[in-house]
């Protein structure tokens, strides 16, 4: 499940007219930059989250895909994937999406993200971290990126110069969620559910929340800079998430 229906407020530039993970890098919406790294690691049935400007990602869909049912708005991503893109409320919490997203899983055990962060996550290695635990909940921990660029300096000379640095010390919630579905019973029919400070808080209170660390690459785009961020990226071949080979 892809997590595509906040309203994005700190990004108006874009917002205004579009729902965040609709945001482009190249060309490309983050929401299929998230996608296509799941796709790299087999995972076959998409779920976004929809709410604000839900309509502004069913109709890219519709126009890019063949519809596999109208009705519940389901589309072929490819010969293997299918993606359905749900209407989860204007204003539902992440806890209350994630509740209703769970009808359209089968699976013990599911993958949760935000559709404003990428990362070049190894799902392989995260699933199995998860599996071996027992614990009904896994959540990537990461390094966040610095708010200002850093120089390495030798007296008054610099010898290096990074735009934004990973932070060497701290982590915070990345998303890549891996979720076993009893979940559900800390999630409570309600569009004020909260996830993170809810259901989480609830589930690390019980010793059911695990950690998979994951020192590299991961940026969140929460303003025209992180966006340009990454479109750069992108254009110089640099993107950590697209060169994640299985």
């Amino acid at each position: 499940m892809i997590l595509a229906g906040g309203r994005g407020t700190r990004f108006k530039e874009y917002t205004e007219k579009i729902p965040k993970p609709m945001i482009e890098a190249l060309g490309k919406p983050l929401l299929i930059h998230i996608i296509e790294i799941y796709k790299k690691f087999n995972v076959t049935n998409i779920i976004i989250l929809g709410g604000y400007k839900n309509e502004i990602i069913v109709d890219y869909f519709a126009r890019n895909y063949e519809t596999l049912n109208q009705d519940t708005k389901k589309y072929i991503y490819d010969e293997n994937i299918t993606v359905t893109v749900l209407d989860t409320g204007l204003d539902t919490m992440t806890g209350g999406r994630i509740k209703k997203g769970m009808e359209h899983i089968d699976e013990d055990s599911f993958y949760v993200t935000y559709g404003d962060g990428i990362a070049d996550v190894d799902i392989s290695k995260l699933v199995e971290f998860h599996i071996s635990g027992g614990q009904i909940a896994t959540v990537t921990a990461v390094h966040p990126p610095s708010r200002f660029g850093e120089m390495e300096l030798d007296g008054n000379k610099v010898i290096n110069f990074e735009e934004k640095p990973q932070m060497a010390t701290g982590y915070i919630n990345g998303g890549f969620f891996v979720f076993n579905k009893k979940i559900m019973n800390y999630l409570i029919e309600d569009e004020d559910c909260d996830l993170e400070f809810g259901a989480l808080q609830k589930i690390s209170e019980e010793g059911e929340l695990r950690a998979f660390i994951h020192n590299d690459f991961w940026q969140c785009m929460d303003n025209v800079r992180e966006r340009d961020y990454l479109d750069g990226l992108v254009k110089k071949n640099k993107a950590p998430w697209i060169k994640i080979k299985k």
